[in-house]
């Protein structure tokens, strides 16, 4: 089973991607968010169960597209989690609010909205999800404006973090996602929250997504090993880490072959690369 993390920047593809162009054979098209763009890198990617950031649903700048469901939909399955942290357009000129506990149990919306998912290709159990409250500041931020990075000052969004309990079949595996927050201090103070949340859940478990903290400070926090050790941000020269996979409860021979199924991914959008770990449960023994 293959488990992802892809922050997607809400299927928007950049103008420094001409590098997956040459290496595709293939011009991605600079400009707005594309359902079939976004169906594109997610069946590239091909995942069993992936964790999904800076999504959206129901908003003009992505064709008012469920994105979730679409990607969920390319995959062939219907268990998915959708959860989202606002109403409006993060950055967009009409601003945006934090959602409502009843907002965030609502499948369905005519709002626009954005948040974070979790899809699985295999059976869930039960779902579970946790929301935090923004910090009070805007920071500078490099951002992508019309497919190009730019510098603005950007205030800080509800962060949330999913987690399923999947039945594979021969035992259960939990998998949590989670998009933290940008300014330092939340979310060391966020992960630490999630250590704390997941502690009942079963293992063997796997904590990925996009946690704006760099390289090795995830696993200090957490106690959980990292087995992704590469730059994501930004996509197109990747300085930096901020997508990670983390994991607790494997045994040591489980643990050496998920680090060595460990890659990124250089996809058609978004300014991150994804990030993805193989593991068999059915020969690891965890």
């Amino acid at each position: 089973m293959r488990i992802a993390s892809f922050n997607i920047l809400h299927g928007q593809t950049v103008s420094s991607a001409q590098a997956h162009a040459t290496a595709h054979q293939q011009s991605p098209t600079d400009g707005p968010p594309d359902a079939d763009a976004l169906v594109a890198a997610i069946t590239e990617l091909a995942p069993t169960i992936v964790a999904l950031q800076e999504v959206d649903q129901n908003q003009p700048r992505s064709g008012f597209t469920h994105q979730t469901a679409a990607a969920a939909a390319a995959l062939g399955t219907s268990e998915y989690r959708f959860v989202p942290t606002v109403v409006g357009t993060p950055g967009g000129a009409g601003g945006f609010r934090p959602t409502t506990p009843a907002e965030r149990g609502e499948a369905e919306s005519p709002d626009p909205r954005y948040g974070v998912a979790l899809i699985s290709t295999l059976p869930v159990i039960s779902w579970h999800s946790r929301v935090f409250p923004p910090a009070p500041l805007s920071l500078p931020l490099l951002v992508q404006q019309e497919g190009k990075p730019s510098v603005l000052k950007v205030r800080d969004e509800q962060r949330a973090v999913i987690a399923a309990k999947v039945d594979t079949g021969s035992s259960v595996v939990t998998v949590a996602a989670a998009h933290l927050s940008f300014v330092p201090g939340y979310n060391v103070r966020q992960l630490r929250q999630i250590r704390e949340w997941l502690k009942p859940f079963p293992r063997p478990l796997f904590l990925v997504g996009d946690f704006n903290l760099p390289g090795k400070i995830p696993a200090r926090v957490t106690g959980m090993p990292g087995v992704i050790s590469a730059p994501t941000f930004p996509s197109y020269q990747p300085r930096i880490q901020f997508d990670h996979v983390l994991v607790d409860g494997l045994t040591p021979d489980g643990l050496e072959e998920v680090k060595r199924s460990a890659r990124t991914w250089f996809l058609p959008i978004s300014d991150h690369r994804a990030v993805s770990v193989d593991w068999d449960h059915l020969q690891s023994g965890d």
